[in-house]
């Protein structure tokens, strides 16, 4: 059996890079995925899903030096839920009202769109050039 989990959003956060007591490197960040729709009754509607995303080694490393809030990603991976209820992982925030979190632990990162500071991305280019990456081509990027 198999799963494999694919979005396309905007980050909602800065990427967070911490390492492991063993060394290993993960970068977590928040992805917000988007849907539009024209409802039976003819209005416009809208949904917005947030994702909590894991990237693990390398390109945890990557993710954290080239990604920035509102960058616009595709993940691939799976779909992580929590160990006691086969779930979305499910709080209560401050107000009281219960919450349902979306984890996914990717295994590829696309970078797409631009870079919202345009300095060192032409186009829907994913591969960094410009004062951001000196010496690093595009056959050196790991995904």
């Amino acid at each position: 059996m198999y799963q494999k989990l694919t979005i396309v959003g905007n980050l909602g956060t800065e990427p967070d890079l911490r390492y492991t007591t063993s060394g290993q490197a993960v970068c977590n960040f928040s992805v917000a995925t988007n849907r539009k729709w024209t409802g039976s009754d003819g209005q416009l509607q809208e949904e917005t899903i947030w994702f909590r995303v894991s990237v693990w080694g390398k390109q945890a490393e990557t993710c954290n030096q080239y990604l920035s809030k509102g960058r616009q990603v595709l993940c691939e991976g799976r779909l992580t839920v929590d160990r006691e209820t086969s779930e979305p992982r499910v709080w209560q925030d401050q107000s009281g009202k219960w919450r349902a979190s979306y984890e996914m632990s990717a295994f590829e990162v696309k970078f797409l769109g631009q870079r919202s500071d345009n300095s060192s991305f032409a186009g829907d280019s994913n591969a960094p050039a410009g004062g951001d990456a000196p010496g690093i081509t595009e056959d050196e990027i790991p995904f």
